[in-house]
């Protein structure tokens, strides 16, 4: 294991896009006397408000660790997924959303048990261990919740946070899921089908600073309402 790929979807996000490239940037990836190459892959799905310009001095801040993609027209957080994911080069990979909402701080928990060939892949739980996280929406709680326990139902594993954004992968065995979804139906497409290669999967608390719908939150009701249907569709038939 000698290089981590981050895909940042990102969709007119402006205003945190740079620092958190910073931030990825800055993290230390030191493992047993060695570092970690890294690739930061930008995907762009179609931003409206600027996102394109910081994307251009992002790559002469940063070159040789960045590169970017743009979707001509808006797909969704999957679609820009699926196009990182083709990108990647790396050994292992790591999805970061470009808000700040999780922090690249945490990569080193992630990775660790990939990189003492414990695990496989890694999910980034909000809701275990004694990491500090941001209060917001007592209904979104509840519907993650819901939807994890609904989606470990189906597909007899026992994850705490199915919805979670950080998500570490060998990358050959991400590489190998036929994926479809093209917006947050992602994330319980990807627990379906990674559920079923029975490989070995482990979770690590993480941090969690959520934002506000004011704040730029994307996420809404029909999204939820979408994860229901892609947990049967992908754990039954998928």
């Amino acid at each position: 294991m000698k290089k981590l790929s981050v895909i940042m979807p990102v969709y007119n996000e402006v205003e945190t896009l740079e620092k958190c490239v910073e931030r990825v940037v800055a993290v230390v990836l030191d493992w047993k006397g060695g570092v970690l190459d890294r690739e930061i892959i930008l995907v762009d799905d179609a931003s409206t408000d600027g996102t394109d310009a910081v994307i251009a001095k992002i790559l002469e801040r940063f070159p040789g660790v960045c590169k970017t993609t743009r979707h001509p027209v808006n797909r969704g957080k999957g679609a820009a997924v699926q196009t990182g994911i083709q990108a990647a080069t790396g050994d292992i990979i790591i999805f970061q959303d470009a808000d700040l909402e999780y922090s690249p701080d945490e990569y080193p928990k992630l990775l660790e048990p990939i990189l003492n060939e414990e695990a496989d892949v890694v999910y980034g739980s909000r809701f275990i261990g004694s990491e500090k996280r941001r209060v917001l929406y007592y209904w979104h709680s509840v519907g993650n919740k819901i939807l994890t326990t609904f989606s470990n139902m189906m597909s007899n594993i026992n994850l705490t946070d199915m919805e979670t954004c950080y998500k570490a992968f060998r990358a050959d065995i991400l590489k190998k899921l036929v994926l479809k979804e093209n917006r947050f139906g992602i994330e319980p497409e990807i627990t379906a089908k990674i559920a079923k290669t029975k490989c070995r999967i482990y979770e690590v608390g993480i941090s969690y600073a959520g934002r506000t719908y004011d704040e730029g939150k994307k996420i809404g009701w029909r999204d939820g309402i979408k994860a229901f249907w892609c947990i049967l569709k992908y754990n039954l038939w998928g």
